[in-house]
């Protein structure tokens, strides 16, 4: 709920000006259709009041409920959104790179289980959850390489993953600005959005290098697996660079929900139109028209009228 509405905003915001406009009209036309304007201005309201009979009730509900229908009306028109839609012209499914840190760090061993052991088993299942869809992998730690490029054969991601060590990197380190934007050249040169995923104990360079690193390619989403302890050093660095290049942290956890929050963000986030056009939302003005109906029904009910009896 909080995510809806926090994406909720209007595709044609500038026809909701015709609220003020719908307001003046109805309260000039009230105004006009007023059978006792006349006296109003001769008669004290309370006396008034005391010689009519059910003079505003029934023309009061007329009034408001196609006010009400005004309103309905711009603010469909208007364009409430709060999902994108995927490009109708784009891939079912974009690209989901993963960046996997492969220094000394990575072996540190945590209730017998190193940093590397945690992600390779998570590679495993995110292979799992995207079958099909693809899947790319670049490791990273003094430099940066390309594994495999993007593919929906995920399990020889997986299995390229667990063959993953620091032994077979040629510069120890933690370069993960440089993996950045090796994963960007990967996505443009497929023409492609796309989203990033990094698995790293920690990140050393500062926020300001891969804030730089990050805006140079672009606005890929990107998300991180923290695969250290909560509120630990490492997890903290991890949360000093999501904060910086605006992504979002995934805590590791001992089930898939973990896996299951990856690759809907990516799903969700990486939904970019084709040839760069900007992301589409969801039209859903539409919803409303069932109550503009039922309000368009009520405003042609027979209105009834008191007449005076003459024959008396």
């Amino acid at each position: 709920m909080i995510e809806i509405l926090r994406q909720f905003h209007f595709i044609r915001p500038y026809w909701l000006i015709l609220v003020p406009v719908a307001v003046a009209v109805w309260w000039i036309w009230q105004k006009s259709v007023d059978p006792l304007r006349g006296w109003r201005k001769q008669i004290a309201p309370e006396l008034l009041k005391a010689l009519t009979v059910n003079e505003s009730s029934e023309k009061d509900r007329f009034s408001h409920v196609v006010l009400a229908g005004w309103m309905i009306a711009v603010v469909a028109i208007a364009g409430p959104t709060w999902q994108l839609e995927a490009n109708p012209f784009a891939e079912d499914a974009l690209p989901l790179l993963i960046l996997l840190k492969a220094d000394d760090s990575m072996l540190v061993q945590i209730e017998g289980t190193s940093f590397l052991q945690r992600a390779q088993l998570k590679i495993q299942d995110l292979a799992k959850a995207r079958e099909g869809d693809p899947l790319g992998l670049i490791v990273y730690a003094g430099s940066a390489h390309i594994v495999l490029p993007p593919t929906e054969d995920t399990s020889v991601v997986a299995s390229m993953a667990a063959e993953i060590s620091p032994e077979i990197m040629p510069t120890p380190g933690d370069q993960l600005d440089l993996a950045l934007k090796t994963a960007g050249r990967l996505l443009k040169s497929q023409n492609r959005g796309g989203s990033i995923v990094v698995m790293a104990d920690r990140v050393d360079p500062s926020p300001s290098v891969i804030e730089s690193a990050y805006q140079s390619i672009g606005k890929t989403p990107i998300q991180f697996l923290e695969l250290a302890p909560e509120d630990s050093p490492e997890a903290n660095s991890i949360q000093s660079i999501a904060k910086a290049v605006h992504g979002k942290v995934q805590h590791l956890s001992i089930n898939d929900s973990d896996i299951k929050a990856i690759t809907e963000f990516a799903e969700r986030r990486s939904a970019t139109g084709v040839g760069g056009e900007s992301e589409r939302w969801q039209e859903a003005g539409y919803w409303l028209s069932p109550i503009l109906a039922c309000v368009v029904a009520l405003s042609f009910r027979r209105r009834q009228t008191v007449l005076e009896d003459t024959s008396r």
